[in-house]
């Protein structure tokens, strides 16, 4: 008989400590280390983890320094990359698009992340809607879900008919060699996580209201399917694992693990190297003897509250 796991809300001390780890985990990274340095040796006696975060900070930070210096070499070369983010729902695709990004010019770096497919682009060629995201020379963009939402979502879900799912897995090869011979770098990461860490972490959406956004009827859906996703995603990957676009797996249980070994591995993807740039000098400021700054109004300004 196969094990089901007991539908509940309720939340035990385990689960509350995993909540008050992933508040910690939300914070910016900035700040939590700054926090950390202050609480010095006290932190470290009374949280045998301290020493683990500010490693993981300072690491994330030596990683968010090598991605500014991946964007200069993108955009002196005009080099084109293209990342997809699949996952099951909860797996951690979002937090470390946010790492990656964090730093990053926005106009360099972009994240695409579309909505369900309105009427009109129901009726478009699957792919159309997504070629519009893709970069121009010297530019990166992060899908947030991509075209395998037909292999997953959309399989499982039953949003297309059986003769669309398999006219996916027929073109999606050829587009994707279409893409690569372009010239555009084309990385696909697929984030893995276990029945019971998605479990823990749909109980902190729900038990977070700065979570609960998160959480759609889609995903609590997904949480009953787990079988029918685990299915869709092992023929999506035997079938679209090719050697011009192959599929990388992240174990993404641990989340600050995954983050880091997602952008360690996607660096060692690109030949990069450090850009040299001009001297910047800051120009002397002009000054005008007729000039008079015009005192702003008393009721234009936003009250100091803090």
């Amino acid at each position: 008989m196969p094990h089901t796991m007991t539908p509940t809300h309720a939340i035990d001390e385990t689960q509350m400590r995993q909540l008050r780890e992933d508040l910690l985990d939300s914070m910016d990274e900035e700040l939590e280390l700054e926090l950390d340095d202050r609480c010095g040796a006290e932190s470290a006696t009374n949280d045998a983890q301290a020493g683990d975060r500010i490693r993981y900070f300072r690491e994330l930070l030596r990683l968010q320094s090598e991605l500014v210096m991946l964007q200069d070499w993108v955009v002196k070369t005009g080099h084109r990359m293209v990342i997809l983010f699949e996952g099951r729902d909860a797996a951690g695709k979002g937090g470390v698009i946010n790492r990656i990004t964090q730093r990053l010019n926005p106009r360099v770096c972009r994240v695409a992340a579309l909505p369900a497919p309105n009427d009109r682009e129901k009726t478009q060629w699957y792919f159309q809607r997504y070629i519009s995201h893709l970069p121009a020379a010297g530019e990166i963009v992060l899908f947030d879900r991509s075209w395998y939402n037909r292999a997953g979502v959309e399989k499982v879900m039953g949003f297309c008919n059986d003769d669309e799912y398999e006219e996916f897995f027929r073109s999606v090869p050829e587009f994707e060699k279409m893409l690569v011979r372009s010239g555009i770098q084309l990385v696909k990461y697929w984030f893995s996580i276990t029945d019971d860490e998605q479990h823990a972490r749909f109980l902190g959406r729900i038990h977070d209201p700065l979570k609960q956004w998160k959480l759609s009827p889609m995903d609590l859906e997904s949480r009953r399917r787990w079988e029918d996703y685990t299915r869709a995603k092992e023929t999506m990957i035997e079938r679209t694992h090719i050697p011009e676009a192959p599929w990388w797996v992240v174990q993404a249980v641990d989340k600050k693990k995954a983050r880091l070994n997602c952008i360690d591995h996607l660096l060692a993807q690109v030949p990069y190297h450090e850009v040299e740039h001009p001297q910047v000098e800051l120009p002397g400021r002009v000054r005008n003897p007729d000039y008079i700054r015009h005192p702003v109004p008393a009721d234009m300004i936003v009250p100091e509250k803090y």
